[in-house]
């Protein structure tokens, strides 16, 4: 019985060594590598929801629900942002300052150079840090921590099971779908913020794995949380062709504060840079408690200002308050470094510039009172399509948290003017691409590396050769009879060189010559050999199998060239 078992861990092994790493360095869709992102997802899922009852638990702790907004300056929670940002600074003093980046920025400049490799130790930091800044009150979102904490859960797995670089990535966007799907129950618009945010560039063999995360983050969300659509609540009706000329007008103006928000929270953020993260810390709690005691709906991820709106009789003047209030929040918040997401603020945000429009229309065109809803969710659909430039994943994600398809015409109407003006008459760019650039971090990859990263070495590898010890006497004649196959030489300082015959110019003789090859692992992609192989455009590199002396293939510059042309990278 023990051999028997001793046995099938062998022949387990060795499936895992070989035949699974064979298929996953191949760049198309494979039932191992779904099964892989449904088992990662269920890891990185598990993560999210703990993150939510935790999140819950605080909120029950701290009565968040039972504020009277009436009397809320006599009530201690005024000033939970204030303790939080000494709780956030705390968590962030008990960590490395090698590991205290974190949101989706981050995560964009990892998954595009390092291939999604997230580090572990980071994942503390985000996890405690962005549930006190929510459970706080402080103007973020909850998407933020379940992108980085989805993506560390599925990398960090990937690399323990020591998968190929190229599937890393891969599983690292299907944690990301299941994060997102999973703190929202929306798990369509999760495919979609991964391809149009994350990866920006569409790829089959991502797909499947991206969206059967995406389902299983969604599932499990239902099983803990039931099938709640956060914001069903808000009604829209079908509006009439004639009101489409006011939606363009709305589309402009919306363009022109998303513009306006992006600009000023980005420039809070270049000189929140210069400042010691004490400081930055402690004017985002004094900032965000100060618009707490004027304006509470003003504070938090965006619900209490998406109440308000949707009020049956709301106020045009306070609405206008508040609004002005959660931009000041919010830009305070994100822009000095509190750990957080965007969506959620940018929806309170939206919300309400939709509401206060169409209140205000209501004055001059009576008819329009029965669409303020519609108009409500237009403005978050419009805010987070153009301030994250991603208005395809902003509109699948109302459509799925508001269970109504009713908003797809005019939100798209909306959109397109709103996203050309702020782009193209107020050049406002991504602020995760922004951000990046402020943080010195890079994300531009050419689209020859891009393409060979996404091909494991294993695909491409000779598995036939040759390797000889050092021996002068030998080696000719084992180059004679290699017939083809690659003829490797270890040498005496253990390094590794390529036999090869050249022919002299002068005597038409052969003349066997060695040169010293590099090793990589059998993990990374063909780009890491392009890279060592595009200095001299010519010779080979080995590959090998967690160990240097294990040497499993070999792959020539003539192999890699051809591989280039053929149109697969």
């Amino acid at each position: 019985m023990y051999q028997t078992i001793a046995k099938l861990q062998q022949q387990a092994k060795q499936y895992l060594n070989t035949e699974l790493k064979d298929t996953l360095s191949h760049a198309k869709v494979s039932v191992q590598l779904c099964i892989l992102a449904l088992l990662f997802a269920l890891f990185a899922s598990a993560v999210i929801l703990l993150f939510r009852l935790l999140l819950e638990w605080f909120d029950t702790f701290l009565q968040n629900q039972s504020v009277n907004f009436t009397d809320l300056i006599d009530d201690w929670r005024v000033l939970l942002p204030l303790f939080g940002s000494f709780l956030i600074w705390g968590v962030a003093k008990l960590g490395s300052k090698r590991y205290q980046r974190m949101g989706i920025a981050y995560v964009i400049h990892r998954m595009k150079l390092h291939y999604g490799k997230i580090p572990l130790q980071s994942a503390p930091g985000q996890f405690f840090q962005a549930l006190f800044a929510l459970a706080t009150h402080f103007s973020v979102g909850r998407e933020g921590p379940a992108i980085h904490l989805g993506a560390v859960s599925a990398s960090m797995l990937a690399e323990k099971f020591k998968l190929p670089d190229n599937s890393v990535r891969i599983m690292c966007a299907s944690g990301i779908a299941a994060g997102i799907a999973a703190i929202f129950n929306a798990p369509l618009a999760a495919v979609i913020f991964v391809f149009e945010v994350v990866l920006r560039e569409y790829k089959i063999h991502y797909f499947f794995p991206v969206m059967l995360s995406a389902i299983c983050g969604a599932l499990t969300s239902q099983v803990v949380f039931g099938n709640v659509h956060e914001f069903e609540q808000i009604g829209a009706e079908v509006i009439p062709l004639s009101q489409y000329p006011l939606l363009a007008i709305f589309g402009v103006v919306l363009g022109s504060i998303a513009a306006f928000f992006n600009k000023s929270l980005l420039k809070l953020t270049a000189m929140g840079q210069r400042w010691p993260l004490f400081q930055r810390l402690l004017l985002a709690g004094a900032v965000t408690t100060l618009v707490g005691l004027i304006l509470p709906q003003a504070i938090g991820s965006g619900e209490l200002a998406i109440a308000e709106a949707i009020n049956d009789h709301p106020s045009i003047l306070l609405l206008v308050a508040i609004l002005i209030g959660k931009v000041i929040a919010t830009i305070a918040a994100i822009g000095l470094g509190i750990p957080g997401g965007l969506i959620g603020p940018l929806y309170g945000i939206g919300a309400l510039i939709g509401t206060i429009l169409a209140l205000v229309c209501a004055i001059w065109f009576p008819s329009i009172a029965p669409y303020v809803g519609l108009y409500t969710i237009i403005g978050m659909t419009g805010m987070m399509g153009v301030c994250l430039s991603a208005p395809l994943a902003a509109l699948v994600a109302l459509i799925e948290l508001t269970n109504n398809a009713s908003i797809i015409l005019p939100s798209m109407f909306v959109v397109i003017p709103a996203f050309l003006i702020s782009h193209q008459g107020f050049k406002t760019k991504s602020i995760f691409f922004k951000q990046l650039e402020m943080m010195g971090l890079g994300y531009k990859v050419p689209p020859v590396n891009l393409g060979l990263q996404k091909v494991g070495v294993r695909h491409l590898m000779d598995k036939r050769f040759v390797i000889v010890a050092d021996n002068d006497q030998l080696l000719l004649e084992v180059l004679k009879r290699a017939e083809g196959r690659s003829v490797l030489v270890r040498n005496a300082n253990d390094a590794v060189d390529m036999l090869q015959l050249e022919l002299q110019a002068t005597d038409n003789a052969s003349t066997l010559t060695r040169h010293p090859v590099s090793g990589v692992p059998d993990t990374v992609t063909l780009n890491e050999v392009y890279l060592i192989l595009s200095q001299q455009r010519c010779g080979e590199v080995y590959v090998y199998q967690e160990s240097k002396n294990n040497i499993v293939g070999v792959i020539n510059w003539a192999t890699l060239q051809k591989e280039i042309r053929s149109g697969q990278v």
